[in-house]
C-alpha cells in the first residue's frame, strides 16, 4: 500500500508548484507539464519521493536517532509544531539561528540558560526578585523559547533534517550538508533538488500540502520508534533467557564443597 494516496496529494493541492517566470531549470525532471502560467508537479515523481523518504526517517528513527523537522514560513509553523510534537521530534518552525547544527555546543548554552531561568521561575526564585528582574528574565525566557523551544531537550545531533522549502532554510540545508547529515525535503519547482538527499517534490507554499506531507514524515518517525521498541524489548526478553539458563546450569553444576564431600565418602 502506497504510504499517501494520488487523491490525497491532489486535494492538498501539491501538484501546484510556482510561476514559469519563477523555477529551477534542475527541476525539470519533476514537472508534468504548464497550466496557466503555472508548473505542474508530477505526482507520480512525489509519490515515489514520499515513500523513499518515508522509508528513509523510519530507518533513521529505528536505529534511535533523531530527526530535526524545520519549517519557518508563516504556511508550515503550525504543521511543524504539531507534527514533531505528535511524532515526539524536534523542530524548529520560528527562526533558524545560524549554527543550529555546525555550532551546536554554542546553541547548547543557550538552552541551558532557557533551561535554568525555567528553574528559577518555577523553584520560587522570582518572588525574591524586583518586578523589573522578573520582566527581563521573562523577556528572555520567551525569547529563547521562541527560538529553541523545539530542541529544547535535543542533546546531539539529528540523523537527519527534514526541511520545508530548502530554498528559504537555505543555511539550515548548508549547515545540514556541511556535517553530512541527511536532507529530506518538500522541493517546489523553484528550488534546487541537487542540494537534497531525499527530494519530495512538491507545494511548499500551501498549508495543506505542507500538513499532508510533514504528517507522513512524522508517521515514518513513529514507526520507526515503534520497530526500536520492539526490538529492544525482544532483546531484554532474550537477555533475561539467557540468563536464567545460565543461572539453572550454575545451579545443576557441582560446587568445590560438594566434590570434597563426595571425595571423604569415598575414603
Amino acid at each position: 500500500m502506497a504510504v499517501v494516496a494520488m487523491k490525497e496529494l491532489l486535494e492538498a493541492g501539491v501538484h501546484f508548484g510556482h510561476q514559469v517566470k519563477r523555477w529551477n531549470p534542475k527541476m525539470k525532471r519533476y514537472i508534468f507539464g504548464e497550466r496557466n502560467g503555472i508548473y505542474i508537479i508530477d505526482l507520480q515523481k512525489t509519490m515515489k519521493g514520499v515513500e523513499d523518504a518515508y522509508n528513509f526517517i523510519k530507518e533513521v528513527s529505528a536505529s534511535g536517532q533523531h530527526v530535526l523537522f524545520v519549517g519557518t514560513k508563516k504556511q508550515a509553523q503550525d504543521s511543524i509544531k504539531e507534527e514533531a510534537e505528535r511524532a515526539g521530534a524536534f523542530y524548529v518552525n520560528q527562526r533558524w539561528l545560524g549554527g543550529m547544527l555546525t555550532n551546536f555546543s554554542t546553541i547548547k548554552k543557550s538552552i541551558d540558560k532557557l533551561k535554568n531561568i525555567e528553574r528559577m521561575k518555577e523553584d520560587g526564585t522570582y518572588e525574591a526578585l524586583t518586578k523589573k528582574e522578573v520582566a527581563k528574565l521573562e523577556k528572555m525566557r520567551m525569547k529563547l523559547e521562541k527560538n529553541l523551544g523545539g530542541i529544547k531537550e535535543m542533546h546531539s545531533l539529528p540523523g537527519a533534517v527534514f526541511i520545508v522549502d530548502p530554498k528559504k532554510e537555505h543555511i539550515a540545508v548548508l549547515e545540514a550538508r556541511k556535517l553530512n547529515i541527511p536532507i529530506v525535503a518538500i522541493v517546489d519547482t523553484n528550488c534546487d533538488p541537487d542540494l537534497i538527499d531525499y527530494v519530495i517534490p512538491g507545494n511548499d507554499d500551501a498549508i495543506r500540502a505542507i500538513k499532508l506531507l510533514t504528517s507522513k514524515m512524522a508517521d515514518a518517525v513513529l514507526e520507526g520508534k515503534d520497530i526500536l521498541s520492539k526490538e529492544l524489548e525482544e532483546q531484554a526478553e532474550k537477555a533475561a533467557i539467557e540468563e536464567k539458563i545460565a543461572s539453572e546450569e550454575a545451579g545443576d553444576r557441582p560446587t568445590e564443597s560438594t566434590l570434597e564431600e563426595k571425595e571423604e565418602v569415598v575414603e
